[in-house]
C-alpha cells in the first residue's frame, strides 16, 4: 500500500537561500532511498511562509526506512535549526 506524507515547513524570507539548498541536497538523497515513488513542493497561497511537500512511498516501511537514514537526519537537523522549528510530518495511506 503506497503512502503519502505531508511535511509542513515554515519558511521566513531570510532563510530561503540556504533552505533552497538543504532541499536540493536532501531531495537527491530522496531520490536514491528505495521505495520513493515522488515529491512534490507547495507554497501556500494564504500564508507566504508556509510550504508542504507531499511525498509518495512503496510502503510504510519504505518511509521508516528514509525516517531513519543517517544522511537524511543530518540535513534535517539543518534544516530544523535554520527554522528554528520542527518540520511537521504526517503520514496518509493511498
Amino acid at each position: 500500500m503506497t503512502v503519502k506524507i505531508f511535511i509542513k515547513r515554515k519558511v521566513q524570507d531570510k532563510n530561503v537561500v540556504e533552505l533552497t539548498m538543504l532541499l536540493k541536497r536532501l531531495r537527491s538523497l530522496t531520490l536514491e532511498q528505495p521505495g520513493y515513488i515522488s515529491g512534490e513542493t507547495l507554497n501556500r497561497i494564504d500564508k507566504k511562509d508556509e510550504c508542504m511537500v507531499v511525498s509518495t512511498w512503496r510502503s510504510v516501511e519504505d518511509w521508516n526506512s528514509w525516517v531513519n537514514n543517517a544522511k537524511r537526519i543530518e540535513v534535517q537537523t539543518q534544516i530544523d535549526k535554520l527554522l528554528g522549528e520542527d518540520t511537521e510530518y504526517a503520514m496518509y495511506s493511498a
